[in-house]
Order: C-alpha cells, then structure tokens, then sequence
C-alpha cells in the first residue's frame, strides 16, 4: 500500500488465492487498513526469489469473507479467520497486471 505522503507500505502478510483474487486480513486500525481505504492501489510481492511473481490491482475492504477464503486460510495456515479478534478485516485484492 501508499502511506498519505506516498511512500510504500510494504509488509508480510500471510493471504490466500480464491477465484482470482487474493485475500488477507489485517485490524481494522492497522496501517494497511488505512493505507488501502485512502488508496485502493496495491503491489504485492510473493517471497520466492528464484521464481518472482509481482501483483498489482485494486484492494478493498470486504464484509462476510466468502467460504471458500475461509476455508482456504483453514486449510493453509490452521487459522480460523471467523473467530480472530485481532484480524478481523478481509481485505481482497483484484489483480490487475501479475508479472513473473
């Protein structure tokens, strides 16, 4: 993400694939969160070095994250996302341009 006076924001997150579109959570009050509702406009970077793949869409804040991205971060990271009180904003990114 862009912080106000444009510099990057660029942190870990740990995100799941479902139907085209990537999904990770973050609280409502992080810096992430903030970044993404002043400018939806993101660039993500996947952590492989031999093989890089670099993501830039359009990130937006969802309500009900749907099953599948449920499921998908149970079954990736044992983590049920419904029941966290730390994370509990879904964010979805909609890819735009993947380069690999």
């Amino acid at each position: 993400s862009t912080r106000p006076d444009g510099r990057p924001h660029l942190v870990p997150i740990w995100f799941v694939w479902h139907a085209g579109r990537m999904y990770f959570c973050t609280s409502a009050d992080s810096v992430k969160a903030r970044n993404i509702a002043a400018n939806p406009n993101v660039s993500v970077a996947l952590e492989d070095g031999s093989t890089p793949i670099v993501i830039e869409g359009q990130a937006r804040s969802i309500g009900q994250a749907p099953q599948g991205v449920i499921d998908a971060f149970q079954g990736k990271y044992d983590w049920d996302i419904t029941t966290d009180r730390q994370y509990t904003l879904v964010i979805e990114i909609e890819p735009r341009r993947i380069r690999s």
